[in-house]
């Protein structure tokens, strides 16, 4: 029978507990299927190997990319399943992927003992609140580690846009994840103004999501375009973002810097949403445009927030550069809910 061990951090486990120190961690979005082995410690994870990146489109489900995986190399019989979607009921429907898992049935199909599912944002809440000082770039506000009590927001643009906080205490900490993604576009100015209105005549209501995720890049581009009373000349997806990294297109380019500056805006939203203390920007295109970011008005438009503006100047924004810090939360999501489920005396 499965239980949620944590509904605020979005876990269910659907075994008994079974110790491990060997588990298989997967981060399964709506582009791609990430997986490796996790070594755990007491407490912490020491290490990751064996990491494989499969593309979810080149598979028909979770089951026929876990059984590529497992003809590379014996697999443990616990597990650690980061999903994009929300996990909610048994049966898991992908936002952006035609997979559905049925949790009731995860055990059987995948051969496991033990498995832990939670949000892809959800792990990445436990690899912020896990990894070293360094695993983290400053983009702006002052350069001070994150808060050791109270709210840390991560926001990240990939093939969704993915919203998740991480709130500590001397205890321990735990994880939000969430579907803020899907929150309302809000425009900041008389061009945004424009490109929602553009966008809506494509869409019955424009999230967030609709722009700051790398489809979004597109229906900025292409709303631009229409502004301006122009072709949209770049259709594919990885040329227009390899087009306005290089600025060789002059409307992919303007599009790109669109893209910060609503990604400042809305970053400070959800900051001021959840009372954090600081933020963090993850995702698959975080780290890629994170030089981008530093040179745009994203910093200006993080703290636009009218009679916050000095409050919000001084919150640390940083960006986390672990290669994989979905496989290595989904690793610290399973050692916590080890923890937790060992009784009222463990340290969580």
């Amino acid at each position: 029978m499965m239980t949620a061990l944590n509904a605020a951090a979005d876990i269910h486990r659907a075994a008994p507990n079974m110790s491990a120190d060997r588990i298989v961690v997967a981060d399964i979005g709506g582009t791609h299927a990430r997986f490796a082995i996790a070594t755990l410690g007491h407490d912490r994870v020491l290490s990751l190997a064996h990491e494989t990146l499969f593309k979810t489109g080149q598979f028909a489900s979770l089951k026929t990319a876990w059984e590529a995986y497992a003809a590379t190399i014996d697999l443990p019989r616990s597990a650690a399943l980061a999903v994009a979607c929300p996990v909610q009921g048994d049966a898991l429907k992908f936002t952006n992927s035609p997979w559905i898992i049925r949790i009731s049935t995860l055990r059987q199909q995948l051969g496991l003992d033990d498995v832990v599912v939670l949000n892809d944002f959800a792990a990445i809440g436990h690899a912020v609140a896990n990894i070293d000082a360094d695993q983290f770039k400053p983009l702006c506000g002052p350069d001070a580690p994150l808060t050791r009590e109270g709210v840390t927001s991560i926001i990240g643009p990939g093939t969704g846009l993915g919203i998740a906080q991480v709130f500590r205490r001397r205890a321990g900490y735990d994880v939000i994840g969430t579907e803020g993604g899907h929150i309302s576009f809000a425009p900041f100015d008389r061009l945004e103004d424009q490109v929602l209105t553009h966008l809506r005549r494509h869409f019955p209501r424009v999230s967030a999501e609709r722009i700051l995720s790398g489809p979004g890049l597109a229906n900025l581009y292409s709303a631009l375009a229409a502004i301006e009373n122009r072709p949209a000349a770049i259709s594919d997806d990885k040329a227009l973002w390899d087009a306005a990294l290089k600025g060789t297109d002059s409307l992919a380019a303007a599009a790109l810097e669109r893209f910060c500056l609503c990604l400042g805006a809305c970053a400070g939203d959800v900051a001021l949403a959840h009372g954090a203390a600081d933020l963090v920007i993850a995702g698959g295109l975080g780290l890629r445009i994170a030089e981008r970011l530093a040179q745009s008005g994203f910093a200006q438009r993080f703290i636009a927030k009218g009679r916050f503006e000095s409050s919000m100047a001084s919150m640390p924004v940083k960006i986390i550069t672990h290669p994989n810090p979905g496989l290595l939360g989904a690793a610290y999501a399973f050692l916590q809910a080890q923890r937790r489920r060992a009784g009222p005396g463990a340290v969580v």
